[in-house]
Parts: structure tokens; C-alpha cells; sequence
């Protein structure tokens, strides 16, 4: 049964994040090891204050103890075999790196509007703080409210998060041509309600239906597919580290897509398509790239209107688009995933990535809550998505970034997680 009594530390491996940032770690060691990054954490929901409800000194201890955190040698040998995209993907020189990292040190200060958490670093070792800093810092946030809630009641909540699990389980077998993967990690509502939600998704349903998760633990302790490619932050430090001309800040983009080929191949070709707007990712990926990579992630925008395109992009390019994969990510829940399957069915091939409605569905509304590479390099950086309140970035550099890439997006919806 789920529970919500934990006094556990939130993070207790290192191994209980997203599967990509280890497959972007990877590549970043190998090639950008020692560019100076910074990340920091973004409250997209209005009307929340953090340091309102979350209680400084213990976010500090649980940031603390991932520190404290190093990998063991089951985790490190589960990441050595792990071959589900072809020939092994981490070399010794890698899991070595993993061995002896520490996460470096964060930045922390409490102002009126609520944090500014940041994670400043050589990028090789400061990649994997976003996860643990979404997670905790969900979690502390959740739990002051559970800790005012009498035991009865908390078991209230996890009994209607059970029955809303069930109800979308119950949906989901009526309808086998809906395929995910759990996302859910970074916005859960707890560790255990996202251990709990995917040990019933692998018993309950078809592999071929539930395909894996993005918690690489997870992944290891229930044996189902991690699940991941790469995520905005490879373009936005790209950006930074070939921040010359407008033109070699716009040929920034397909350098990543160049990189991520040579380092993987087919395994792992699903392109995350709007970090400056699909209009100029379709006009960047060259019909070679077309051909040859897998399919494509849409994380923002309308998802119908993003199928719609992606179709005739690929015929544009000479490519049957049946051939192709499109796995959409945004914001979903188990109605649009059916509508979405059903309104491309036949015409291109379509799986999700499903997140916090997956993940933090107990009743308490869920935090638009990211962590962001926000300087590479000595620049600023930028993301700009389909939907314009997505945008991370300076003003300025927003608006530069705009010019360099000719967006032209006007779809503007605030996120709700």
C-alpha cells in the first residue's frame, strides 16, 4: 500500500534521478567536461511563495545529504549494462567519473518572493542537480502540508491517489494503443508515491503498453527500460560555449544534434524539438537527419498542431512518416493521450512521456517548478519553447535570442505543472 508517513531522506542514491542525465553526462564528460555552468530553480506558479511553506534549514540538510551521496557498486554496475539502445552506452572511463563524483556545492538565500537555489559548476558535475533539487524541493512542499493533516487523514490522501491511479489504469487497458513511460520524477509528489505508482504500472499492465521509466532506480529495482534521451540544456550550453556571430550561436543547434549522432546513433535519435521554437528546427534538421533519426519529442505548443507539422516536415524531406516516432511530453494526462493517439493513428508512429499527473495526483494542486541551465560559458542562456511562458532566459537575451532565430511562436498558455 502507499503510505505517506516517510521521515526518510528524500534522496537516498544517486541513482534516483532521470536516465538522461546520465546519457548527457556522459557525452558532456567526454566533450565539455570543464565549461563553467550555472542552473537555478524557477517557480512557474503564481501566487506560491517557497519560503513560505518550505522551511530553509531542512531544504538545506537534504541538499546537504545528496552531497554526502557517492554511487555504489550495484548502481554502478547496473549502469554498466545497461544496453537497451544497442551496444553498452557508459565506458569505464565514465562509470569511473560517477565513482568519485560529488555533487559540488549550491547557493541558497532566502528573499521575499520565496529561493534563489542555484548550482554553479564545472558542467560535468553540476548536470545532475536539477533532478534531486526538483524532488526535494516537491517534496519538503508537500509535506508541510501531510505534517498538519492527522494520520487518518493523510491516509485519506493516499487512498484517493490510489483510486485516481486505478481509475487511469482502468482507462488505459480500454485502450492498448496508448503507449508511455513514466516521466515523473522530477514533480512527484514523493519518492513513494512514485515507487508506488510504477511497481503497479509494471504489474498491471503490458510492457508494450507501459514501456519503462525515466528513474533510472526505479528502472533498475522493478527490471523495466530507463527511459531517456537528452532535454533543452544541451542546446541552451551550446549556445554559451560557441557564443560568437548570430551565426554561430544558430549553428550551435545543430552542432548538439552532430554530437549526440556521432556519440549514440539511431539508439538514442529522439530530438527535443523547440528549445528555440520547431519553426526553426524544421528549417535546421537537414533531411539527412531526417532520415536517419528516429523521431522527435515535443515538449510545448499544441501537440496536435506539432503532429500535424511534424508529418509534413517529413514528407517535405522524402520520409514516410509511418517510419517515424513522435513522443509527446507536455503537460499530459490520460484523456489527451487518447485523443492525441487516436488523431495520428495510422498516419506516424506516437508514445508518451508522462509526468506529474502521473506522478503527483493525490488532490493538492501540482508546482510549475523547474531547475534551468541559465549561464554557459560566462553567457547567458536561453530557452524559448513553443509556448512563450515557458521561456527561460535574461530579457535581453531572451529577446537576442528571438532575432537570431526569427521565433515567430504567439502560443502563450501558462503552464499548470
Amino acid at each position: 500500500m502507499l503510505s505517506l508517513e516517510s521521515t526518510e531522506w528524500i534522496i537516498e542514491s544517486l541513482l534516483d534521478t532521470d536516465f538522461y542525465k546520465f546519457t548527457m553526462g556522459n557525452l558532456v564528460w567526454k566533450r565539455y567536461p570543464d565549461v563553467p555552468v550555472r542552473y537555478a530553480l524557477t517557480l512557474r506558479t503564481k501566487g506560491v511563495n517557497l519560503a513560505a511553506v518550505i522551511d530553509e534549514q531542512e531544504l538545506r540538510k537534504e541538499l546537504d545529504h545528496v552531497r554526502t551521496l557517492r554511487f555504489n557498486k550495484t548502481e554502478l554496475h547496473y549502469l554498466r549494462g545497461t544496453n537497451e539502445y544497442g551496444d553498452r552506452m557508459f565506458g569505464e572511463g565514465y562509470l569511473e567519473f560517477l565513482a568519485a563524483l560529488q555533487l559540488p556545492e549550491y547557493f541558497l538565500k532566502r528573499v521575499e518572493s520565496g529561493f534563489i537555489l542555484e548550482f554553479p559548476g564545472k558542467w560535468s558535475e553540476a548536470i545532475y542537480w536539477e533532478t534531486f533539487a526538483l524532488s526535494i524541493v516537491n517534496e519538503l512542499y508537500y509535506r508541510t502540508f501531510l505534517r498538519k493533516m492527522s494520520k487518518f487523514e493523510r491516509q485519506v490522501v493516499a487512498a484517493e491517489g490510489i483510486r485516481r491511479l486505478a481509475e487511469k489504469i482502468r482507462i488505459l487497458k480500454e485502450h492498448p494503443e496508448v503507449t508511455f513511460c513514466d516521466f515523473g520524477t522530477r514533480r512527484r509528489f514523493s519518492r513513494a508515491c512514485q515507487d508506488y505508482a510504477v511497481g503497479v504500472l509494471a504489474k498491471e499492465l503490458s510492457p508494450l503498453q507501459f514501456l519503462g521509466t525515466s528513474n533510472t532506480l526505479l528502472a533498475m529495482n522493478y527490471a523495466i527500460t530507463p527511459m531517456g534521451t537528452s532535454a533543452h540544456e544541451m542546446f541552451m550550453a551550446m549556445s554559451g560555449i560557441t557564443h560568437g556571430s548570430d551565426e554561430e550561436i544558430r549553428a550551435s543547434h545543430n552542432q548538439v544534434l552532430r554530437d549526440w549522432w556521432d556519440e549514440y546513433g539511431q539508439g538514442l535519435s529522439i530530438a527535443l524539438t523547440d528549445t528555440y521554437g520547431t519553426d526553426f528546427f524544421f528549417r535546421d534538421m537537414t533531411p539527412e537527419q531526417a532520415r536517419d533519426w528516429k523521431g522527435l519529442r515535443q515538449d510545448s505548443g499544441d501537440p496536435i498542431m506539432f503532429g500535424e507539422r511534424a508529418i509534413q516536415f517529413y514528407l517535405r524531406c522524402g520520409v514516410d512518416p509511418r517510419e517515424k516516432l513522435l513522443v509527446f511530453s507536455d503537460g499530459l494526462d490520460v484523456l489527451q493521450m487518447i485523443k492525441i493517439a487516436g488523431r495520428f493513428m495510422d498516419q506516424i508512429r506516437v508514445t508518451f512521456g508522462w509526468g506529474t499527473n502521473l506522478t503527483n495526483d493525490l488532490g493538492f494542486a501540482a508546482l510549475s517548478l523547474v531547475v534551468k541551465l541559465i549561464e554557459a560559458n560566462g553567457w547567458g542562456t536561453v530557452k524559448l519553447s513553443d509556448n512563450i511562458a515557458k521561456a527561460v532566459g535574461d530579457p535581453r537575451d531572451v529577446e537576442m535570442f528571438v532575432r537570431i532565430f526569427e521565433y515567430r511562436s504567439t502560443f502563450n498558455v501558462q503552464p499548470h505543472y
